[in-house]
C-alpha cells in the first residue's frame, strides 16, 4: 500500500484530449521523463493507486497530454479531471531541488537557528513573494520563501532548515 508520506506531487490531470483515452496534465518537474517512471499516482476515492503510462508527449514547457494503460476512451479519461499527479519521493534524488514545487513542503517541520517554528500547513503563492504559512493556535505565522533563507532540506524526516533573519518571527 502507498502511503502519503511516500509520495511527492508533481502536476494535476486537467481535461480529456480526443476520444481515446488521451488527457492534457500541467506538471511542476519533469522528472517523470528523465528518470523515466513508469507511472503516476493518483489518489481515487482515498486509495494511492499507480496508473501506468503508455504514452506521453510535451506540448509547451509545462503541459502535455497524456495516455494511461486501460484508459481507452473519453469517459474514461474524464473520471480523472482534476485529480494530482503524485511519484514515488525516490524520485526526488533525480530532480535538481529548483523543480521542487512549493506544495512539496506542506507538512516539512521549519528548524531555525533558534530552534522548531512549526510544521508548514500550506503554501501561499498567490503574489510575487511566496509564503509558508505555519498553523499556530494563536495565529499563522508567515515565513518568505526565500532561497538564502534555506540551508538544507532534509526530505527523509521532512524538516526544512532555515536561517531567518533577526526579528522576521516578531512581525
Amino acid at each position: 500500500m502507498i502511503n502519503y508520506d511516500e509520495i511527492f506531487p508533481v502536476g494535476k490531470l486537467e481535461k480529456t484530449h480526443g476520444l481515446n483515452g488521451e488527457i492534457s496534465f500541467s506538471f511542476t518537474t519533469d522528472v517523470f521523463d528523465t528518470a523515466e517512471a513508469p507511472f503516476f499516482i493518483l489518489e481515487v476515492q482515498g486509495i494511492l493507486v499507480p496508473f501506468y503510462i503508455e504514452s506521453y508527449r510535451f506540448k509547451t514547457d509545462s503541459t502535455g497530454l497524456l495516455k494511461f494503460e486501460g484508459i481507452d476512451t473519453e469517459e474514461k479519461a474524464r473520471e480523472l479531471w482534476g485529480h494530482e499527479l503524485y511519484l514515488p519521493k525516490t524520485y526526488i534524488d533525480q530532480m535538481d531541488e529548483k523543480e521542487i514545487g512549493l506544495e512539496y513542503f506542506v507538512g516539512f517541520e521549519i528548524h531555525d537557528t533558534s530552534g522548531i517554528i512549526g510544521i508548514i500547513t500550506e503554501v501561499d503563492d498567490s503574489t510575487d513573494n511566496a509564503l509558508f504559512i505555519i498553523g499556530k493556535a494563536d495565529d499563522d505565522v508567515l515565513i518568505p520563501v526565500v532561497d538564502e533563507y534555506i540551508t538544507e532540506i532534509d526530505h527523509e524526516k521532512r524538516i526544512l532548515h532555515m536561517q531567518l533573519p533577526e526579528g522576521l518571527l516578531d512581525l
